[in-house]
């Protein structure tokens, strides 16, 4: 079916936190440059949004930030090096990153919130549908959630979210969302959002995951949206806006995910991820599961 609206092929990748929860590996490098197993945590991401057919990709970067750039660029010395050693496999594991999609990035400045740093990708995106990848989130390649949610802004319009069951007790961490049936089981509409309630505040479990498929609409109201939580200017705060006024830029979905999500934003959760990918790793997970069992048992 060919689809009603727009086809998405461009991603932005808001990439210019500071890091500060993994001080002080993050002094000199990105959080961003972090590696996950054997890869940097923003590779994962920028694969994801290739594997979902979008093969433009805009990172929103801020100081400090080069070495993302020099990662996703050709290392022609590296490359020579490797090549008249003969050691093909690591050539090609270099040259993967460089290949990926067409790069591009933008300073954001002054770091305002998620929503200044999508709002900083407003010329480069124009007036089409994208989608925003926060790095902090790692979608498991086997549960392809951005393609499920860009088929479902292709047959609906405005805008798309990732949503995920949390603990009610957890809510406060997140954005969340309230929402209404479809005739779909993983996708809702939603009709309000809220950035981190209380838990009594909530009105659902719903947590918005780092995710999103948008209306370039959204650029419009993030202009007008004051600073709010924190002195942020937040994303949120927009998307509740398009949701009560879908005659703005169309309607806000969620599409409820129930994959696998690696936190890498949080220490604990990232040594999780690691040792989650590790183990499924067919030139890793063997040896590494049998040293996992032998270590968890002498610690118990």
């Amino acid at each position: 079916m060919t689809p009603s609206h727009p086809r998405i092929s461009k991603a932005v990748i808001p990439a210019a936190g500071l890091g500060t929860r993994f001080l002080p590996a993050t002094k000199a490098t990105p959080k961003e440059m972090l590696p996950v197993v054997d890869k940097p945590a923003i590779q994962y991401v920028v694969e994801e949004a290739v594997a979902a057919g979008l093969s433009d990709v805009l990172m929103v970067t801020g100081r400090n930030k080069r070495p993302l750039e020099d990662h996703f660029d050709r290392n022609y010395e590296l490359e020579e090096a490797l090549h008249r050693k003969g050691d093909e496999s690591r050539l090609a594991k270099v040259q993967e990153s460089s290949d990926l999609a067409t790069m591009h990035y933008v300073r954001q400045g002054n770091p305002k919130g998620l929503g200044h740093a999508v709002l900083c990708a407003a010329p480069h995106v124009g007036d089409q549908p994208f989608a925003v990848l926060l790095g902090d989130d790692l979608i498991d390649p086997r549960d392809p959630l951005l393609r499920r949610m860009i088929e479902v802004q292709e047959e609906h319009g405005g805008s798309v979210i990732a949503l995920m069951e949390v603990d009610p007790a957890q809510i406060h961490l997140y954005g969340c969302a309230a929402v209404t049936p479809t005739g779909e089981d993983d996708v809702v509409r939603v009709a309000g959002l809220v950035e981190k309630p209380t838990p009594d505040e909530a009105p659902s479990n719903l947590a918005i995951i780092g995710r999103y498929v948008l209306n370039s609409s959204v650029f419009e109201v993030l202009r007008k949206t004051a600073p709010g939580r924190g002195g942020e200017i937040q994303l949120t705060d927009a998307l509740q806006i398009l949701a009560a006024e879908p005659a703005i830029g169309g309607p806000v979905h969620g599409v409820v995910f129930k994959g696998r999500r690696y936190d890498t934003g949080d220490r604990g959760d990232y040594l999780r991820a690691i040792v989650r990918l590790a183990c499924e790793r067919e030139d890793l997970g063997p040896d590494f599961r049998a040293w996992l069992r032998s270590y968890v048992t002498e610690e118990m």
